[in-house]
């Protein structure tokens, strides 16, 4: 029999709180304990990186905590396992970043490890710092995107191995260029950069679709395999549905509640980028949808996130983390290209997803999505993070604060690092967030 009283629930939280205090005391010794061997044992580091993410990958599946919803533990565990079959195998592995077309190196069988992922991981074992330092000792900035200097750093430290290939784009980020350019140099990776046009012509679409026929070729040749157009055509389809799947669940999260954590926030982007169109994403949605159609109704404050997140930052996770009264709705990075792929002409949709990517040419775009979300999310408020070392997060905010202005959202610009600890202020970012927090309280009372 099951008890629903009040102090049962109480008692659930307060020993799962306790349990979790101690996770993450386990987790920083563990971390301190990669960090002694890193400098003289690399291998011995590397190896232990594995066996967490083994151990992570078996608690994520036999010991989640019960309040998380069956489709984030199934995304948790898959996300995880698809990390370390990347590092595992770093033959049939591919750096990619998340505007990348996965489709296609889907069609290869290959393993797509998306720098700033690895790095949130890295940062999980909290050993974020020792990469950090390893980078800017090398003469990297310190000004540069943590997440691309923490992978610069695991990769050139000789602990984490290079992977086969890498491939890239144009779009947002003018750091991962150099990124990806540093790593393929040094380490001798074949690489290919994917340069796509800001605005949509009927050249610029035939520009891309030649360009992914050049990539498809370099991979026939670097992994002995020939390319076989009809294979990718059943990816896209479940790409497609996964997409109208996910539209059915933002439209269900605009009064269930559907408990997450800042964590499952950000592997949703394994979800909608580095692995859509897979078999396992497609029942991922499918099974997110019935959860969201069946949830309770939620009363309390509803947040559409913008750009990434600090998962580990200590007042965020206070509020947002399985909790009742506040939830984060979606990231807009999740929802960058929403229409439905043409299936008969792939090549060229991938072209179109790329170049009709929200991140990809002016600012007003994103803003303009953002915008119509929390509208169809019917969302309390936005919060932005501005993260340290990407230009685009910060300096495009006013426009988006412009924008919401417009219809009347509330926004709140947080400052900070998605990845490095020692760059967090969170007595700042408490008491900004608790005073927005207060704005949108006054905003309900009086409606």
């Amino acid at each position: 029999m099951i008890c629903y009283c009040s102090s049962c629930e109480k008692v659930e939280v307060s020993i799962s709180t306790e349990v979790n205090i101690k996770f993450m005391e386990v987790i920083r010794t563990y971390g301190n304990i990669i960090k002694k061997y890193a400098p003289d044992h690399p291998l011995a580091a590397f190896r232990m990186i594995k066996a967490g993410l083994a151990l992570e990958q078996f608690r994520s599946k036999h010991l989640a905590d019960k309040r998380m919803p069956g489709a984030y533990q199934y995304l948790n565990t898959y996300a995880v396992g698809e990390v370390l079959a990347a590092l595992k195998h770093p033959e049939t592995s591919v750096w990619a970043n998340i505007f990348a077309p996965v489709e296609l190196l889907q069609c290869f069988g290959l393993h797509s490890l998306s720098i700033e992922c690895l790095s949130s991981f890295l940062s999980g074992f909290t050993i974020e710092d020792y990469f950090l330092d390893y980078a800017e000792n090398e003469g990297l900035a310190s000004t540069l995107c943590s997440y691309h200097k923490n992978f610069i750093g695991a990769i050139d430290s000789c602990i984490i191995p290079p992977a086969a290939f890498a491939v890239t784009t144009s779009t947002i980020c003018d750091g991962n260029i150099n990124t990806f350019r540093h790593l393929s140099e040094k380490h001798q990776v074949p690489s290919f950069l994917i340069d796509v046009p800001q605005y949509n012509t009927p050249d610029a679409k035939a520009y891309v679709t030649e360009q992914l026929k050049e990539l498809i070729s370099m991979l026939e040749d670097t992994f002995h395999q020939k390319f076989q157009e009809e294979e990718l055509v059943p990816i896209l389809q479940r790409e497609n549905a996964s997409k109208a799947c996910y539209e059915r669940c933002l439209k269900n999260l605009r009064t269930h509640h559907y408990p997450s954590t800042l964590t499952m926030q950000m592997y949703m982007l394994f979800a909608s980028h580095m692995n859509i169109g897979t078999p396992e994403i497609l029942h991922f949605y499918q099974q997110m949808e019935a959860e969201t159609a069946a949830a309770p109704e939620f009363h309390g404050t509803n947040i559409l996130w913008v750009h990434l997140l600090p998962y580990y930052q200590k007042t965020l996770k206070e509020y947002f983390n399985l909790t009742d009264d506040y939830q984060i709705q979606a990231i807009e990075m999740n929802l960058d290209y929403r229409a439905p792929l043409d299936t008969e002409h792939p090549l060229e949709a991938l072209a179109d997803k790329m170049i009709h990517n929200v991140y990809n040419g002016p600012y007003e775009r994103k803003a303009a999505l953002v915008s119509e979300l929390a509208q169809d999310l019917q969302s309390d408020g936005v919060i932005n993070f501005c993260h340290w070392g990407c230009k685009q997060s910060s300096g495009g905010v006013m426009l988006l604060k412009e924008e919401l202005d417009k219809k009347d959202i509330p926004l709140l610009i947080l400052d900070g690092d998605g990845m490095d600890r020692r760059n967090s202020h969170d007595g700042q970012i408490r008491t900004r967030f608790e005073a927005f927090l207060e704005v949108l309280k006054q905003r309900k009372e009086e409606a």
